[in-house]
């Protein structure tokens, strides 16, 4: 455990961590066991239990305390963030930022915690009495987090549930755990009271151990069936989980080319294109598919990929050297079956993975079947856009959308009728606001983050009538 009070037990498992670059050894955590675990647990319900009636400024106060160590922390958390899971050095410093927010967004959220007053005589005969609704915490939030981003998704289950006034056990992802335990340093030493906050270290049987804990709300970011086997393990434990997509972008006529090709590019290649919001499927207009393709290629010549820590790299590497050879193994499984054509890219060194384009990709070729999480753009042509939306309807996911136009007749189409959690105009799925409710629908997820509805849905209500 993160927390030095907390270790009990000696341990003799540990995760090995290496830069997926460069594969030198960035650090090792000792795994903690299902024991340990429930005891973090244990620790965690005392400290709810103390924190449960602090004040809403106090709630700030601590989460504005540790913002400011994150701050003053930043340049070594962003370099932890790229050297163990290959982002580029910008993006871990962009996501240290944002995360920074995300934890005083939180804090000004604990201060507009409101309930409402409603009155029990609204039909003829009703009592005459006032209920009062309000918000109380749940006790202990079990957050689960993946290696994309490890500090920012932390911070949007720990924000909210601190504000909420809970306690939080955190298990990060064992490909890139050194960052949120760096983050729980932090906590203590912005004044976090003991056990407010602790991380457990390890892979699967770590999060089910953690899941069958005495929790009192799971938050999981990961996959469809890794989330379904939490949820079991949890029994009746609340659960927000944000599962992933296979998210589009419709770029249409009257749509800005220049600007919707930037969007593709920075959506898709962000972290080597392992976030779960990416531009999965790009849907292309017949009228200017041409167009936009010839404009596509060049800016993807144009991509510098390799070494995550030199300021001048676009794009790092994905996670680890498995993962590169799926995405090349689909990339091939599409080609040879004739349902999809290369036009860059699909090759890899190592963890390295070349910026790739495919077009005439059919509808359930293998590298758009499923979540690809690779740097993979995979073209798609439509003609119309109600056909279009339907078959991303028929799709298991629906996590979020990008369409690009000024039609208003066709923003409306879309807004309405695509089944996803969020529809973006003139931006790529991938966009989020840290304030604003984020999260989708089928196979995509339960609930939603985003600091002012996780608050509330790390609450629970409690209404008084008299």
């Amino acid at each position: 455990m993160a927390q030095a009070q907390a270790a009990i037990l000696p341990q003799t498992e540990t995760i090995s961590i290496r830069n997926p670059f460069s594969g030198a050894p960035v650090g090792e955590l000792c795994v903690n066991t299902p024991v340990e675990i429930d005891a973090a647990v244990i620790n965690a319900k005392a400290a709810a239990r103390a924190f449960r009636f602090s004040t809403p400024a106090t709630r700030r106060a601590l989460l504005n305390a540790l913002a400011a160590e994150m701050a003053a922390d930043a340049e070594n958390l962003a370099r932890i963030v790229s050297s163990e899971m290959g982002k580029t050095i910008r993006e871990a410093r962009n996501e240290i930022r944002r995360a920074q927010n995300t934890l005083k967004l939180a804090g000004d959220a604990a201060t507009f915690l409101d309930g409402e007053a409603l009155h029990c005589a609204v039909v003829e005969g009703g009592a005459d009495r006032l209920a009062t609704v309000t918000y109380e915490p749940v006790g202990v939030v079990g957050a689960i987090t993946p290696f994309n981003y490890p500090v920012n998704l932390l911070c949007h289950k720990l924000g909210p549930a601190i504000a909420a006034g809970n306690a939080v056990v955190a298990k990060p992802s064992p490909k890139a755990p050194l960052a949120a335990n760096r983050l729980c340093e932090l906590a203590r030493k912005a004044g976090w009271p003991d056990d407010l906050f602790q991380v457990v270290n390890g892979g699967a049987e770590a999060a089910l151990a953690l899941a069958r804990a005495p929790i009192d709300l799971l938050s999981f970011t990961g996959g469809p069936a890794a989330g379904l086997a939490l949820k079991n393990a949890s029994g009746l434990v609340r659960c927000l989980m944000e599962l992933g997509g296979n998210d589009p972008l419709f770029v249409l006529p009257d749509a800005d080319l220049d600007r919707a090709v930037a969007t593709t590019i920075g959506h898709r290649f962000e972290i080597a294109g392992q976030s779960c919001a990416a531009v999965k499927k790009l849907y292309l207009h017949a009228d200017i598919e041409k167009p936009f393709t010839d404009r596509l290629m060049a800016a993807v010549d144009g991509v510098e990929f390799g070494d995550p820590a030199r300021d001048d790299t676009d794009m790092g590497t994905v996670i680890d050297l498995p993962a590169a050879r799926m995405v090349a193994e689909r990339i091939a499984a599409t080609v040879s079956a004739g349902e999809g054509r290369l036009l860059a890219g699909g090759n890899h060194d190592g963890t390295v993975f070349a910026p790739t384009v495919l077009t005439d990709v059919a509808a359930n070729a293998p590298v758009i079947a499923e979540e690809t999480f690779g740097p993979v753009i995979a073209i798609r042509r439509f003609s119309d856009a109600g056909a279009a939306i339907a078959e991303v309807n028929a799709g298991e996911y629906g996590l979020q959308a990008g369409v690009f136009t000024n039609d208003h007749a066709l923003i409306r189409m879309f807004s309405r009728n695509l089944a996803v959690g969020g529809v973006m105009i003139n931006e790529g799925p991938d966009f989020r606001a840290e304030h604003v409710p984020f999260g989708g629908i089928k196979r995509s997820g339960l609930g939603r983050e985003g600091v002012r509805v996780a608050i509330r849905e790390m609450s629970e209500q409690k209404v008084v009538i008299d």
